[in-house]
């Protein structure tokens, strides 16, 4: 009904990827941290990192229906480490480039991010200003050819191996929204620094880094758009990101409730196997009813993309049931898997730690609730 013969091929493609290249070292880069890098390299070869950008830049071209197989595929990938890099790369450090950016921007970070030569992160977060964007402070100044930029990121994933940041910062300390500017910074530019690369919880697989940028010199053509509308561009890109968490949580919920299945056919417990109790069947039917509804609400919202309508709001209702269900599902196929499933070894251990990020990072679940409340109009 979604999918015709090409986007089942491209799935089929995107899944022999996953299973070959990516499930085979998740344990080791769970570990070390995945090599983006060379990882990159081979999903851009394959074409992987550009489904929707211009042909022209060495995208696809193709529909959001071809976007959501890809993240619906990365979603089996054995960790969340993985997918959120790769969902940084094509779904929120580049779709302002793709958007808004000059063709000198387009040719000199967007198609090499495509191509999978470059890595990317966008760096937005600050240790005072997370959900509230507005508060930033890291600093842009306009001189003689180039931008002054002062300041500091942090929780930034990608931020350790990045070539080049999608970053937003003030240019004006004029009060209201117009004062920001979104650049496109080298992380070769003098001045620039990882300040360290930090310890998470979860999603161990990939890198998140505090930034730090003391008299850093931007080129005034790595400017995107204008330099007072850096907020609201920003503002359009978070919907990329946070509609990219959408196919790839259904997909996950999905595989945790395959496995625990199957651990609860194999589990005797007083003679019988566990998959006999009532209670743990109706709990995982109340789980998959309520993924098959994020996955429709997922499925509605990429039709009002190919129809061009404002998603802000379905995209918003997304993200808060989609961190929510991950959560509870995660916590609760450990719970059904007993002492075992408090193990590291055991990949739903994983799961459970990955998942916590999903109802605090792209947008917290107070913040969509108040998204969703304004667009009411309450």
């Amino acid at each position: 009904m979604y999918f015709n013969e090409t986007h089942e091929a491209f799935r089929a493609s995107v899944k022999k990827f996953v299973d070959k290249e990516i499930n085979p070292h998740m344990d080791e880069w769970e570990e070390k941290t995945a090599p983006l890098h060379d990882l990159f390299k081979k999903m851009g070869d394959l074409g992987f990192l550009g489904v929707r950008y211009d042909p022209k830049y060495g995208g696809g071209g193709l529909d959001y229906w071809f976007e959501t197989v890809l993240l619906e595929e990365i979603g089996h990938i054995h960790g969340m480490g993985v997918s959120t890099a790769i969902a940084v790369q094509t779904n929120m450090a580049t779709p302002a480039i793709a958007s808004f950016g000059s063709e000198y921007l387009k040719q000199t970070y967007l198609k090499p991010a495509i191509a999978g030569d470059m890595v990317c992160a966008i760096a937005v977060t600050e240790p005072d200003a997370g959900s509230d964007v507005f508060a930033i402070k890291t600093k842009a100044i306009k001189k003689d050819g180039y931008y002054l930029l002062n300041g500091s990121k942090t929780y930034i994933t990608n931020g350790v191996q990045a070539d080049f940041l999608t970053l937003l910062a003030r240019t004006d300390e004029a009060e209201g929204y117009h004062s920001f500017g979104l650049f496109v910074v080298p992380t070769d530019l003098k001045g620039f620094q990882v300040s360290k690369k930090l310890d998470k919880v979860g999603l161990k697989s990939s890198d998140t880094a505090e930034l730090f940028f003391d008299e850093v010199r931007v080129p005034v053509e790595n400017l995107i758009g204008d330099d007072r509308e850096g907020f609201i561009i920003q503002m359009k890109q978070f919907q990329h990101e946070r509609f990219a968490v959408l196919p790839g949580t259904c997909t996950a919920v999905q595989d945790m409730i395959a496995m625990t299945v199957d651990y609860l056919r194999q589990r005797i417990v007083f003679g019988r196997p566990l998959i006999t109790k009532q209670v743990l069947r109706h709990r995982l039917s109340e789980w998959i009813t309520r993924n098959e509804a994020l996955r429709q609400l997922t499925y509605h919202i990429v039709r009002m993309k190919e129809e061009g309508l404002d998603v802000t709001k379905e995209i918003s209702m997304g993200k808060l049931l989609a961190g929510q269900l991950i959560s509870e599902v995660a916590s609760g196929c450990l719970q059904m898997h007993g002492g075992i499933g408090f193990m590291n070894e055991m990949l739903i251990s994983r799961y459970f730690r990955d998942s916590r990020i999903m109802s605090i990072g792209a947008g917290a679940d107070e913040v969509m609730l108040e998204i969703i409340s304004r667009i009411e109009g309450f």
